[in-house]
């Protein structure tokens, strides 16, 4: 009960911490609207200036349709400015950057140049929008180990293994909060082994481990893998020790780890081990070693892993494939950016080992456990969206409307796009709203389930 009532008041303080910040963007775009526009002609003249620079014809253009599903708009690929605060909205050399290469619509701008301008400039402000599969197999993974799970892949069975791919490439480097990411990387997964219950077992491959990031080094570095650590018992010392051996050093061969973690766990079939794949990366794949082909393979095997990725401070190319690697292997993805976050995720994974150690005794009350845990999970995932479209469309609207005072275009043009942008972000809306009723639903499904499912099965025991 005590559990229940901890998670209920994180769920009311994540409220209000997330309708909070999307109140405080939606006043500082109203302020930035009106200081705008106080802009005095010289600024004006520039922006028109700048508009010469980047003119692009319009002729023969084809308009990229706006998606009509959820799936497609996650797909998108994350805009270059999907980032962007309103502060560098209304900076010059921001502005300049942000417009340019868009097409030139002063005059009489037809009904498709208007189109095809506002898909290029929401194109290079998308924001990362993730459907609710994700989710859903967050879900599932949360019920790992339920009775009512028809999918062997999400069964407990007599032996687990979790092992761990780990970016060893040069970025892993660089630091955050002043530490090394690849420092943080292995403190958190040295915490999260020391808590393993006795009879689960490790393991950790690494890679781009070898040579320098420069091109005299690629084809070394690319061919760059190990299992420093062997899938067996966790012993200290030893693994310590494995995570000496490397240290941030070339090129980033993700397919070839994942091809080669195939071998590592190929004596451990799914029928009798539970098997976890966990890839930790800083970046996009640089050696163009097909990852989401080696990863359906792996995924795809009578191995039958959950296979997991964490973006670990990543950049907006990196999470687009990273997340093609989870989506493709019906895994979660994450990005996290410091030790913290890091940290939090691999905590979630503790959570499942001891629920293994446990698995025989699980209870009802772990069960409302994760029912509350899920409901926390879904308001986070709804509230995320809903903030993503908010800013959204609220820097797209601030973009408009400078320009427009900057004589880009005129009212009527301006009109057209601002209802293009306001049509557009409402379907968002909608679209997510529905997903918070679905993934309710869903939760009390699987919670009702699970909870007849066990008493079945305790029944069934006492007879």
């Amino acid at each position: 009960m005590k559990l229940i009532i901890k998670y209920l008041t994180l769920l009311a303080i994540l409220f209000f911490v997330l309708y909070g910040c999307n109140s405080n963007h939606k006043e500082k775009a109203e302020e930035k609207l009106e200081e705008a526009t106080e802009t005095n002609a010289d600024s004006t003249q520039q922006t028109k200036n700048e508009n010469k620079e980047v003119k692009k014809t319009t002729e023969n253009i084809q308009v990229e349709p706006l998606p009509s599903t959820y799936t497609d708009l996650a797909k998108l690929p994350i805009g270059e400015y999907a980032n962007i605060t309103l502060e560098q909205i209304e900076s010059d050399n921001e502005r300049k950057k942000i417009i340019s290469n868009l097409p030139d619509i002063s005059g009489n701008p037809s009904k498709k140049e208007l189109d095809y301008f506002y898909r290029e400039l929401l194109r290079k402000l998308q924001k990362d929008y993730e459907g609710p599969e994700n989710l859903i197999n967050r879900l599932k993974f949360e019920f790992f180990g339920a009775p009512d799970s028809d999918n062997s892949r999400y069964q407990f069975k007599e032996n687990l293994n979790v092992i761990f791919i780990i970016d060893s490439s040069g970025s892993m480097a660089q630091k955050i909060d002043g530490r090394e990411k690849m420092a943080s990387a292995k403190e958190s997964i040295l915490k999260f082994v020391s808590k393993l219950p006795k009879d689960a077992k490790v393991g950790i491959r690494v890679y781009g481990h070898k040579g320098t990031g420069s091109d005299a080094d690629k084809a070394l570095s690319c061919s760059s893998s190990e299992l420093v650590y062997p899938i067996s018992n966790y012993n200290e010392g030893e693994f310590q020790a494995a995570l000496n051996k490397f240290s941030p050093s070339g090129w980033t061969p993700i397919g070839l780890a994942l091809r080669e973690a195939k071998n590592d766990l190929a004596s451990f079939d799914g029928a009798n081990n539970t098997n976890i794949v966990y890839l930790v990366s800083d970046g996009i794949d640089t050696c163009d070693d097909q990852p989401i082909e080696a990863a359906k393979d792996l995924y795809s095997s009578n191995i039958s892993p959950i296979i997991n990725v964490i973006g670990f401070d990543v950049d907006s190319e990196g999470q687009n494939q990273l997340k093609q690697i989870a989506a493709a292997t019906d895994g979660i993805y994450d990005t996290v950016t410091n030790e913290g976050e890091l940290q939090e995720q691999l905590e979630k994974l503790n959570d499942l080992t001891n629920q293994w150690q446990e698995w025989l005794e699980m209870g009802k009350q772990q069960y409302e456990y994760k029912k509350v845990s899920n409901s926390l999970d879904i308001f986070t995932y709804i509230a995320g969206e809903q903030i993503k479209a908010e800013q959204e469309s609220t820097n797209i609207y601030i973009i408009l409307s400078r320009l427009k005072r900057a004589g880009m275009f005129d009212d009527k043009s301006f009109e057209y796009l601002r209802k293009r942008n306001s049509e557009y972000h409402e379907w968002i809306d909608n679209e997510i709203s529905k997903f918070n009723e679905e993934l309710k639903a869903l939760n009390e499904q699987n919670y009702n389930e699970a909870i007849n499912q066990l008493q079945e099965k305790y029944k069934a025991n006492t007879q």
